[in-house]
């Protein structure tokens, strides 16, 4: 657990990995991603790849995201990078307008569900 935040980044159960909503910071300096909304996407889901791996999945092996955007205007940036990251089949997908998300500067959030099969 992140003793700044009371959950845990993610959770294996079963042949499931739980990833929590992740946004674009650089690893290590909690420092957002430069750029747009395309950056911070790129970063979220290079993060997420990184925590997946963990467990010996990996973004092929999502089946469920959950994508937060601060506004929707930026749909098109992020689902263009969000495409580019995804191999065929595509994980299912929710995307949610909020009004803000942890970090000040955070444009986009992602969430994941993953299966790996043990």
């Amino acid at each position: 657990m992140d003793k700044e935040f009371p959950f845990s980044r993610s959770r294996k159960i079963g042949d499931f990995i739980f990833v929590s909503g992740t946004i674009g910071t650089e690893p290590g300096t909690g420092i957002i991603a430069k750029g747009d909304v395309a950056a911070q996407t790129l970063q979220a889901l290079r993060n997420i790849d990184a925590e997946l791996r963990q467990y010996g999945a990996q973004l092929k092996d999502a089946v469920k995201t959950t994508v937060f955007l601060t506004d929707m205007r930026y749909f098109a940036a992020m689902n263009e990078t969000y495409r580019e990251e995804f191999a065929e089949p595509l994980p299912t997908r929710s995307c949610i307008s909020v009004s803000a998300v942890p970090h000040i500067d955070a444009l986009v959030e992602i969430e994941v569900i993953a299966y790996l099969k043990e």
